[in-house]
Parts: structure tokens; C-alpha cells; sequence
């Protein structure tokens, strides 16, 4: 019981155990041999579709709103977006106010990026883009050290281990915003095709939000966070059902070959002919707001009569 007690309290245990877990993100793109930033070269047309829709428009205010509830208000904030994909965040930040720099290696999306954030440039440069990968910058060089009031990062690969971790809070002033999978994804097309392939659904999903909040904790951050299952329904084309089911064939150990996306292709065609293909996916996220000046809990203030209450 002593030894467990210990190692439950003992920062560098974690810290290795992150680094050495199969079932952290980083560990798993390794096995599957995913390259996160050519991952949506196949697939930025709908992503940007989906994420600029009246759904996606309303998940994003979702999770700004609950960034919001915690105290962060955006008029005049700097935000790095690390990750920023085709501004689905970084367009909404800098209606907000937010002078934006957005960080996205993808050619795909960072050309999307730069059509969708065109007119908020108009006037006067709101949104920045740097077209590298997070993990390849030199953070001094750049200036960028203790430089931005909110580093935003939102379902990105960057958090691989405590040491990305500290590269992200190092960029921050005032808070840190991190979203990242707390369990295994779900998608319904693929449990669908998952046995005629010989393949099983992961029973263990990504490890990595349990890390982070444990060595928050330990290392004595103050942070809110939030553990939610969200799902959504899309309609896909068949064309692209099928390109979504091989990319994420290789988190379920089936090889993604001709002879796999042949019997993807031919169950999709003949399940939903011409479609459109109905998808249910989502899972369990976690996000975690972390405070690095005012470190009490936020209290917003409520109008009661002619009285302001906090």
C-alpha cells in the first residue's frame, strides 16, 4: 500500500509512465504509422464543410462559451491557436476581438485557413498563420516565451508527453486551454466493417487526459477541466465514408491495404448505394483550462435588482 501511495504521488513515475504507455496518442500514431500532418490531406474539404456548419458552429461556441464561463474574455486577448486547422477557432476568437496567431503544418487546411480568415484580415491583420509544425519551432526565436495571454490547443497531436506539455505552458501568460480524447473514439461505420475485417474495437482508449490532470495536480497547477461524451451525426459521401474508415483502420491494429478498402468500399456501396452515408461518432473529451496568474476560482458576477453580486 506504501509503494502505491508513493508512486501515486510521484511526479517522475508518471511523467515516465506517460512517455512508455502503448496507449497514449503519441504511441499509438507510432504503431499505426499515422503522419498527423499529412492526415488530412484527403479529407480538409469536409472537415472545413463540417466544422463551418450551423452544427459545428454551435460546438464551437459550446466550448468557448465554457472557456468564457471560467473568466477568459477575448476582446484585446492574444491567443495562440496551435493546431488551428481551417479556423474553426481562430475565426470565432478574432470575431471576439483576439489578435490570433494560429500554428497549422497541413497544406490542405492551411490554405482553407487563409480563405476563411480573408475577410477578417480586411482592415487590419487579426489573424496570423504559421505554416510549421508546433513540435519544429523555436519557441525563443520566435519571441513567442510567455508571450500570449491564452495558448488554445483543441484536439491536437502536440500533447505527446509533460515535456510538450511544459513547451505549451511556456508560451503562456495567463491560461492554457487543452482538449484532447478520455477514451476511445466512436464511429459507427467502423464498428460496421470492424468484423468483416478480422478486427476488434480498442477497449482501451487514449490514456493521455488521465495523465495530464494527475500531473497538474501534482506539480501543483490550479485548472478546471471537464469530462464529457459528445456525439454527432454526419452525412458523408461514400467516396469519403470510405477514405474516413481506412484512415482509421490502423488505430484498430487491420492493415489498411487494397484488399481492406475493397471490402470497405464493397459494404459501403452495397449498404448505402450512392449514399449519403449516416455516421454516428464522437466519444468521451476532456478539457482542462489551466491558470497561471489569478489562480483563485472564478466567480462571475450576477445583477440582482440595482446591486451587482459576485
Amino acid at each position: 500500500m506504501n509503494e502505491m501511495s508513493n508512486d501515486l504521488f510521484n511526479e517522475e513515475v508518471w511523467e515516465k509512465a506517460w512517455k512508455e504507455d502503448p496507449h497514449s496518442m503519441a504511441n499509438r500514431m507510432k504503431r499505426s504509422g499515422v503522419d498527423m500532418t499529412r492526415s488530412f490531406d484527403d479529407k480538409a474539404e469536409v472537415f472545413n464543410r463540417e466544422v463551418f456548419s450551423d452544427a459545428g458552429r454551435h460546438r464551437s461556441e459550446r466550448i468557448i462559451g465554457w472557456i468564457e464561463g471560467q473568466g477568459v474574455e477575448f476582446d484585446g486577448m492574444t491567443v495562440l491557436d496551435i493546431g488551428a486547422a481551417s479556423g474553426g477557432f481562430s475565426v470565432p476568437f478574432a470575431e471576439r476581438g483576439a489578435r490570433v496567431t494560429a500554428v497549422e503544418p497541413n497544406v490542405p487546411l492551411a490554405k482553407l485557413f487563409k480563405a476563411n480568415t480573408e475577410l477578417l484580415n480586411r482592415e487590419q491583420e487579426r489573424v496570423s498563420l504559421v505554416h510549421e509544425a508546433f513540435e519544429d519551432i523555436d519557441l525563443a526565436q520566435k519571441g513567442w516565451q510567455q508571450a500570449f495571454d491564452l495558448v488554445f490547443v483543441s484536439m491536437c497531436p502536440v500533447v505527446t508527453d509533460w515535456d510538450s506539455v511544459e513547451r505549451l505552458l511556456g508560451c503562456a501568460r495567463r491560461f492554457c486551454y487543452i482538449s484532447t480524447m478520455a477514451g476511445d473514439r466512436e464511429h459507427s461505420l467502423v464498428n460496421e466493417v470492424l468484423p468483416l475485417l478480422g478486427g476488434q474495437k480498442n477497449m482501451n482508449g487514449p490514456s493521455d487526459m488521465a495523465y495530464l490532470l494527475h500531473l497538474l495536480y501534482l506539480k501543483g497547477y490550479a485548472y478546471e477541466s471537464i469530462v464529457t461524451r459528445e456525439m454527432k451525426t454526419v452525412e458523408l459521401s461514400p467516396d469519403d465514408a470510405v477514405i474516413e474508415v481506412m484512415e482509421m483502420l490502423k488505430h484498430h491494429r487491420v492493415e489498411a491495404n487494397a484488399t481492406a478498402r475493397k471490402v470497405v468500399t464493397d459494404y459501403v456501396r452495397s449498404t448505402y448505394g450512392d449514399g449519403p452515408v449516416t455516421v454516428s461518432q464522437g466519444g468521451r473529451f476532456g478539457k482542462v483550462l489551466i491558470r497561471l496568474q489569478d489562480q483563485n476560482m472564478y466567480s462571475r458576477k450576477r445583477v440582482t435588482g440595482n446591486n451587482v453580486k459576485g
